[in-house]
Order: C-alpha cells, then structure tokens, then sequence
C-alpha cells in the first residue's frame, strides 16, 4: 500500500515560459486535488546568460561536434586574412532547475533513516541519486523507476540483494502513461490543450 507520495518539482519561470508556467500550475493543482500526492517540495529555476561555441550533434559518433567557419559564413582577421579553424561562439538563455534532486535525495534518505517508509520508490534517471538511494538501500528496499525510455543510469543500478535486499528497477513506458491519467477534469482544473 503506498502511504505517501511527495512530488519533488520547480516552478517553470513565467517570464520566459508563461504558457509552460500557466500549465504547470494547473497540473500541480490537480495533482493536489486529486490526492495523487501528499506533498510537494519545490525546488527553483535559475535564469542565466551563458556563454559556449557552437556545436551540433556529428551524425556519426552523435557526439557534440563544434562548428568551424566555412562558406556562406567566413571569419576575417583585421586585415582582412582568412582565420583558419575558427569558431563561433553564442551566448544562450540557460534555465536550470535547481534543488529537485537534492530535495528527492533528502525525503529518501530522511525517511529511510527515520525508519518512516518500509519501502521506497523512486522515480527519476537522475544520476546525482546515486548515493541516496545506495544508502537507502541498506535501510528499506527501493523500487527505482526510470521514467524515460533511454538506459538506466549506471549509477541508480544495483542488485536486488544490495543492503536489505529486495529492490527492483522498471521502466515506464508510453503505456504507463496512457493509462495513469488524472482525470478530465480534476474538480475545477481542466487538462491543458495538448497534453
């Protein structure tokens, strides 16, 4: 039986995203309203201007591959020479989400520590778990469940017999998805167009 579920988030920046905030906000409010969480800790957006050359995805090794100067777009030095193997560097809008893990890794661990939880279940690929849930491992079993369809992290794997013992992995799926909606409407709050 699950006896609470804490959702770990941060508020989408509504400067940058209002439509993405706006969504956001009725989902977690639905989220409430529905009993579908117990609590929700919050973690925060961090805008910042950064500043990196220029890459794109080589479509071989699909590994980042930085882009030199070359015809329609040459690069000239002062005295109008050609600069052989320039690059070209941007500056971007880079909005990180802060804390969300270090808040998952303190409910696990201040639970499983505690003795509050006979089990836990932790849904993220977020590497930077790997201690906390490694350490929880000893105290309770733990479910991890990677909500991505990609490979779980190396560093979240394990075996089920690691501390306590019986811990598992899954992954979900669009399946799982599909078929764990809340449902349309949740009292006042209506899915958002598109999701």
């Amino acid at each position: 039986m699950v006896d609470r579920v804490v959702f770990c988030t941060a508020r989408i920046d509504a400067a940058t995203n209002p439509s993405g905030a706006a969504d956001q906000d009725v989902y977690l409010k639905a989220l409430v309203k529905a009993g579908a969480v117990t609590h929700i800790e919050y973690g925060n957006y961090v805008a910042r201007v950064k500043y990196a050359p220029m890459a794109v995805k080589d479509p071989v090794t699909r590994k980042p591959r930085l882009v030199e100067a070359d015809w329609p777009v040459k690069i000239q030095d002062n005295a109008g020479q050609p600069v052989p193997g320039a690059h070209f560097m941007v500056s971007y809008l880079h909005q990180e989400e802060k804390g969300t893990d270090v808040n998952v890794a303190a409910h696990l661990l201040r639970d499983s520590l505690l003795s509050q939880v006979d089990a836990a279940i932790v849904v993220s690929n977020d590497s930077d778990l790997r201690m906390a849930v490694q350490q929880a491992r000893l105290h309770v079993p733990v479910g991890t469940v990677n909500p991505r369809s990609l490979y779980t992290a190396g560093d979240l794997r394990g075996t089920p017999t690691d501390g306590v013992g019986s811990h598992w992995w899954t992954t979900l799926t669009a399946a799982h998805f599909i078929a764990n909606q809340l449902p349309n409407p949740v009292g006042a709050y209506l899915r958002p167009v598109g999701w």
